[in-house]
C-alpha cells in the first residue's frame, strides 16, 4: 500500500479505513474532553476543587485496562462492527451524565465508567486487520492509530472555543461535552450500517473460547498467567493513589484491593478452564503460535505508548520551568510530541511493511526510544531551546513509530486471536502509563526520562530474546490452520441447525 492510496476513497478497504479512524478519533475526542475544560468547570461549579479534578483524571484511565481485555474478547466473539457501534452508543450515556452531573458522586462514577471508552483503540485495530492484507497491514494500522489518536489533541484545541463561542455562560463546558457525546452516539449508529467486518466473503474466524486467550504449550499457559496478573493488579496503584488523596477510606480501600485480587483469581481460573482441555488434547503444529512474541509486544507497548501517555502529561511543565516559558508557549512546544503522531505512527507501519523484516523494524524503533529519552534526560536550561525541541521531536518520532510497528506485527501472530492479543498489548500501554506516572511523583524530570529510557532498553532486550518474525507477515493472505477450518465448519453447522 502506498501513501497516495489513502485518497482513493472509492476503494472499499480505504473507505473502511477512513470510517474506522474517524470512529476512533471521535471516541478519543470524548475520552479527553474534560482536561481542556477543567478551568471552566472550577469557575462554574463552586463545590469542585482542583483535587477533585485530579481524582477525575485518575478515574479517566482506571477502567481502560480491564475494558481493553473485555473488549478484546468481545471482538473475537461478535466482530468489530458490532462492538465499535455499541461501545460508541453506550459510552455516550456516562458522557452525558458527566456533562450535566450536579453531585460529586455523579461526576465521579460517570467519569469512571467513561474511562472504558479507551478500549476503542483495539476495536479499530481488529477491523483494519479484517480489511487489509498482511503485506499492507503495517501502514493501514499506523494510519488508523495516528489519525485516530489525534482526537485527544483536537479536543484540547477546539473544546474551549466551542464552550465559549457556541454556548458561552458558566454552563458552556457542559454543552460542549454533551455535544461531543451526542456526535459519538450518532456516529455509532451510522457505523453499524456503513461498514462490514471485512470485504464481502470474509470469514470471521473466532477463538474456541472468548473468555481467555488460547495458548500452544503448558509453558505458554504459565507465561500468560504471569502476564495477566499486572493487567488487573496495576489497579491497586490507582486505589492507593485515590486513598492517599483522601477520597477513599481504609475500609473501602481494603474492599477495592480484595475485588482486584478476586478478579485476578477469576482471570487465572478462566485461563486454566480454556487451555487445560486444549493442551491435554494436543495443539496441532499448524495451529501453534509463539506466545513469547505476544509478551515481547506487551513490553513494547508498555514502553512506547505508556511512555507517551506519561510524558505528554508532564512535558508542558518541564519546558515551562526549565526554560522559563509562558504556559501557552510551553504547551505549544510540548504539543509537538503529540502532533508528530500524524506522520510518525503511519510511517512506523509503512516502514514495517517496506523493510521486509518487521522484527528488525521493531528493534530499531525501541532502541531509538531508549536513545531519545536518554538525550532528553541530559536537557537543562543550558541547552538552546531549539535543540531541546528537536530532541523532543526526534524522541516522539521513535515512540510513535514504535507504536505503529507493534500493531503492524500483532495481526500476523494469530489471526483468530487478533482481538485478544490486541487487547492485551493495548492494555499494557495503559499499565505503562500508570506505572510511569506513579514513578514520576517520586523523581525529578531528568530522572524520569532516564527511567523511561531504561524501560525502552529492557523492552529492546526482550524483543531480541523473544520476538519472532511472523511467518505470514508479508503474505497475500493470513495463515489458516486446521483448527481454524474446524471452528469454521462447526459455525456453519450451528447456523444450519439454527435455520432448520
Amino acid at each position: 500500500m502506498k501513501v497516495a492510496d489513502v485518497f482513493r476513497v472509492r476503494n472499499p478497504e480505504v473507505r473502511a479505513l477512513h470510517l474506522t479512524w474517524i470512529a476512533f478519533f471521535i471516541t478519543f475526542y470524548v475520552w479527553f474532553n474534560m482536561a481542556p475544560l477543567a478551568s471552566s468547570m472550577l469557575k462554574s461549579v463552586n463545590w469542585l476543587t482542583a483535587d477533585d479534578l485530579r481524582l477525575f483524571a485518575i478515574c479517566n484511565v482506571a477502567l481502560t485496562i480491564p475494558a481493553r481485555i473485555v473488549v478484546g474478547m468481545a471482538l473475537d466473539r461478535f466482530g468489530p462492527r458490532r462492538v465499535f457501534s455499541v461501545l460508541m452508543v453506550v459510552m455516550s450515556i456516562p458522557a452525558l451524565v458527566f456533562a450535566f452531573g450536579n453531585t460529586m458522586t455523579q461526576l465521579l462514577v460517570s467519569r469512571l465508567v467513561l474511562s472504558s471508552i479507551g478500549a476503542s483503540f483495539v476495536v479499530g485495530i481488529h477491523m483494519t486487520a479484517m480489511w487489509f492484507k498482511p503485506k499492507d497491514i503495517g501502514f493501514a494500522e499506523g494510519f488508523y492509530a495516528g489519525w485516530g489518536n489525534f482526537g485527544s489533541a483536537a479536543a484540547a484545541l477546539t473544546l474551549p472555543t466551542i464552550a465559549l463561542q457556541m454556548y458561552g455562560g458558566e454552563d458552556g463546558w457542559r454543552w460542549a461535552i454533551a455535544q461531543s457525546a451526542i456526535v459519538m452516539a450518532g456516529y455509532g449508529v451510522y457505523y453499524w450500517f456503513a461498514i462490514t467486518d471485512g470485504p464481502e466473503g470474509t470469514v470471521h474466524r473466532k477463538p474456541r473460547k472468548a473468555v481467555a486467550l488460547e495458548v500452544s504449550t503448558w509453558g505458554d499457559m504459565i507465561k500468560l498467567i504471569l502476564w495477566t496478573i499486572p493487567l488487573v493488579g496495576v489497579l491497586g496503584i490507582l486505589v492507593w493513589r485515590i486513598q492517599d488523596m483522601g477520597y477513599l477510606s481504609v475500609t473501602w480501600a481494603i474492599v477495592a484491593y480484595a475485588v482486584i485480587v478476586a478478579i485476578v483469581i477469576y482471570q487465572i481460573i478462566q485461563i486454566l478452564r480454556v487451555n487445560v482441555p486444549i493442551l491435554k488434547k494436543g495443539v496441532p503444529e499448524d495451529d501453534k503460535y509463539p506466545f513469547n512474541s505476544v509478551a515481547a509486544l506487551n513490553s513494547t507497548y508498555f514502553a512506547n505508548f505508556g511512555a507517551e501517555l506519561a510524558v505528554v502529561s508532564m512535558l508542558p511543565m518541564f519546558f515551562e520551568e526549565t526554560w522559563s516559558l509562558s504556559a501557552t508557549a510551553a504547551g505549544m512546544i510540548a504539543a509537538s510530541f503529540a502532533f508528530v503522531n500524524l506522520v510518525a505512527r503511519p510511517m512506523g507501519g509503512l516502514v514495517s511493511d517496506r523493510m521486509g523484516n518487521r522484527r528488525f523494524v521493531m528493534l530499531s524503533y525501541m532502541f531509538g526510544i531508549s536513545v531519545g529519552f536518554a538525550l532528553m534526560g541530559l536537557l537543562n536550561s543550558n541547552w538552546p531551546l531549539i535543540i531541546a525541541v528537536g530532541i523532543t521531536v526526534f524522541t516522539s518520532f521513535f515512540v510513535q513509530g514504535a507504536e505503529g510497528a507493534t500493531f503492524g506485527i500483532i495481526p500476523s501472530i494469530k489471526r483468530r486471536l487478533t482481538g485478544q492479543i490486541s487487547g492485551m498489548a493495548g492494555a499494557y500501554g495503559n499499565v505503562g502509563a500508570v506505572v510511569y506516572l506513579t514513578i514520576f511523583t517520586f523523581v525529578t524530570p531528568t530522572q524520569f526520562f532516564y527511567i523511561i529510557a531504561g524501560g525502552a532498553f529492557v523492552s529492546w532486550l526482550l524483543c531480541i530474546l523473544w520476538l519472532k518474525e511472523p511467518e505470514s507477515g508479508f503474505a497475500e493472505e493470513y495463515m489458516v490452520s486446521s483448527v481454524d477450518l474446524e471452528i469454521e465448519e462447526e459455525e456453519r453447522q450451528r447456523q444450519a441447525n439454527a435455520a432448520t
